[in-house]
């Protein structure tokens, strides 16, 4: 089975943690681990991230269902729990002076068995890692990636690129939304890391492969790798959700 270990932490320079994360289970059913980033001013970007994490798990936990769900059912149900919460958060934005600009970055992998679906809006990311290497599932929707699959900026100008946080997709930003879906395997003795940008900007991904192979447990890595992130300058907050398949499991 997969188990998971969740980590927040506001960072040196913010005054606000405006991440979320969380791990959301059905009884008998999948798991749902979900991680935000909010954006839009202290109160929407916490705020944002906060309804994205809490809005999810409340529709994952009330799927009544869930047994007789496969990958498509799961995936459309993601597509419009998703649509809603942008439609959510969206309203509020307009309605509401204070939270003008608002939106949040948002991954969430759907656990069941040794399969994983990722559903991905934003700059946050989703890795596989085992013992030999650590493979990046998800694709920034960001300004800089657009730069980097255009040739117009190597890896090296990217990682110190001055528009390197404008994500060019959010959930809550704009009127409807698409994310993007990945279908991942989780083999015996793999971690599944999902992350905001406060560890992948700050902490090259061969180091996060390291740190996470060592030996230790869950709750220590999680903890070296925001630690890390904070030696590192911690201008963002750092959010971590970690899991480890310590056994191949199968699908019912």
């Amino acid at each position: 089975m997969l188990r998971f270990e969740v980590l927040s932490d506001i960072g040196k320079k913010r005054s606000v943690n405006e991440d979320s994360a969380a791990v959301f289970t059905i009884q008998n059913g999948p798991t749902l681990a979900v991680i935000a980033d909010g954006m839009g001013g202290h109160r929407g970007g916490d705020f944002a991230s906060a309804t994205a994490v809490q809005l999810l798990g409340e529709k994952f936990q009330g799927v009544s269902n869930s047994a007789e769900m496969d990958d498509e059912d799961w995936k459309e149900w993601l597509l419009e729990t998703v649509s809603f919460i942008n439609q959510t958060i969206f309203e509020v934005a307009e309605r509401d002076e204070n939270f003008k600009g608002m939106g949040t970055t948002l991954d969430a992998v759907l656990v069941n068995g040794n399969k994983g679906l990722v559903t991905h809006v934003g700059d946050s990311r989703v890795y596989i890692i085992n013992e030999t290497e650590i493979i990046q599932i998800t694709k920034d929707h960001s300004y800089v990636n657009i730069l980097l699959d255009s040739g117009e900026i190597t890896e090296e100008e990217a990682a110190t690129h001055p528009q390197r946080n404008w994500i060019m997709r959010a959930v809550g930003s704009e009127k409807s939304i698409t994310p993007d879906f990945y279908h991942i395997q989780l083999k015996e003795n793999a971690y599944l890391l999902i992350c905001t940008d406060g560890l992948s900007n700050k902490v090259h991904s061969e180091k996060i492969h390291s740190i996470v192979t060592l030996d230790g447990n869950l709750h220590s890595k999680a903890v070296e790798l925001v630690k890390l992130a904070n030696d590192m300058g911690g201008e963002d907050n750092i959010s971590v959700v970690l899991g480890y398949s310590d056994s191949e499991v199968r699908s019912s």
